[in-house]
């Protein structure tokens, strides 16, 4: 059930008590931890400074419930899909060199992909001959046409961003799914700019690896992040790293003989990041207790508000598309005549948080944010325009 106002109003006020220095519109980037997750890494550092490890297995319950969180998020159909790790980048490692390659396969990226998502399908050109092809998303009907008008008899897996890091692009899954499953095409989901975000379910949308890290609008810190992978799809990855953590039989040591995880944890191969996870379950665990359909709602309200609050700046031209379901979190603009990268430090200069992305600003609200930081943003921008 939503929050009732006066209970979202409570909640924003006992968990984000953000500097009134500043205005913070970076979510996608990097964003402030909520109160519970500082409390949740205070208590146990605390926990270590007066009796160590005696109580681990406390901490393996606190890891479990944030798997169950993380499962919940993607609408994974168990934990054992999976895996905690520490980034993104990591996770499409996995992926791009745990799949038995053939000469000529092709990968299939768009034109505005984050490095993370291009650098490591490039790394495999020279390795195993794989090609790269790049959907140009803006030169067709739909961004998910111009997908499927990429794709080749050679393609293997398509990696496509959720929503893009600079144009706050988002795409439709659910059909570029449902066609990729018909052809028998693997899809890679970077999630980073809508987890936190979006209602996200990778078993609707025929996803077959996903990833993301949780420093962003999932509040958490950086260092930690999540990888599902379709039980389906667990035996086509090869490892790339051992250790350990991944084995099947993880507490006996003595053994002679082992075999990896039969669970997506065959992707932890040593010591898990407990200081990250303890913070990572306090964050999410104050998503699920706000409901991502509510928190969705309130950053997508944010946006609006944003557009509207700018759009009578001469020369401003908006990178995001103005369609409510082509965007989430991410609102970037340029304004004519004006340098994006002056313009943006000149921002920061004046405490408003930000980024300079795609090719113009970008702002970040995330579903906490409120709506006298709007209007102390657009105010701020109009001065220094004026």
């Amino acid at each position: 059930m939503p929050l009732d106002n006066v209970s979202f109003d409570r909640l924003v006020s006992d968990e984000f008590p953000l500097d009134e220095s500043i205005t913070y519109l970076n979510h996608a980037a990097v964003a402030p931890w909520p109160s519970r997750a500082v409390a949740a890494i205070e208590a146990f550092a605390r926990e270590n400074l007066k009796t160590g490890a005696t109580h681990y297995p406390e901490w393996l319950k606190k890891e479990r419930s944030l798997r169950l969180l993380l499962k919940d998020l993607v609408n994974a159909e168990s934990i054992n899909e999976i895996a905690l790790v520490k980034n993104t980048s990591e996770a499409l490692s996995f992926v791009a060199y745990g799949l038995d390659w053939k000469a000529g396969d092709e990968v299939v990226i768009s034109d505005q992909e984050f490095p993370s998502n291009r650098i490591v399908w490039e790394s495999l050109q020279e390795k195993f001959g794989v090609r790269v092809v790049f959907a140009k998303l803006m030169q067709a009907a739909t961004p998910e046409q111009a997908v499927l008008d990429a794709l080749s008899d050679k393609t293997r897996l398509v990696s496509i961003s959720s929503v893009q890091y600079g144009t706050g692009l988002k795409m439709e899954l659910t059909s570029l799914g449902a066609e990729l499953k018909r052809r028998n095409i693997l899809f890679c989901v970077d999630a980073i700019q809508s987890l936190g975000v979006c209602p996200t379910d990778v078993q609707r949308d025929n996803i077959d690896f996903l990833m993301a890290d949780g420093h962003k609008w999932m509040l958490g810190p950086e260092g930690l992040g999540v990888f599902y992978v379709n039980k389906q799809r667990l035996e086509s990855l090869q490892l790339t790293q051992y250790g350990w953590h991944m084995v099947k039989d993880r507490g006996d040591y003595s053994k002679d003989t082992w075999e990896p995880a039969p669970n997506a944890t065959r992707f932890e191969c040593g010591s898990p990041n407990m200081l990250g996870i303890f913070a990572l379950e306090a964050s999410l665990a104050l998503l699920a207790e706000v409901g991502i359909e509510q928190v969705y709602g309130k950053i997508s309200a944010n946006v609006a508000a944003l557009r509207t609050l700018l759009s009578d700046i001469d020369g401003i031209e908006f990178i995001t598309p103005s369609d409510e379901d082509r965007c989430a979190g991410i609102l970037t603009f340029t304004i004519k005549g004006r340098s994006m990268p002056e313009l943006h430090q000149q921002l920061m200069d004046k405490n408003v948080i930000c980024a300079s992305r795609g090719g113009g600003i970008r702002f970040s609200p995330h579903f906490y944010t409120r709506r006298k930081d709007l209007e102390a943003a657009a105010q701020v921008l109009k001065e220094l325009l004026a």
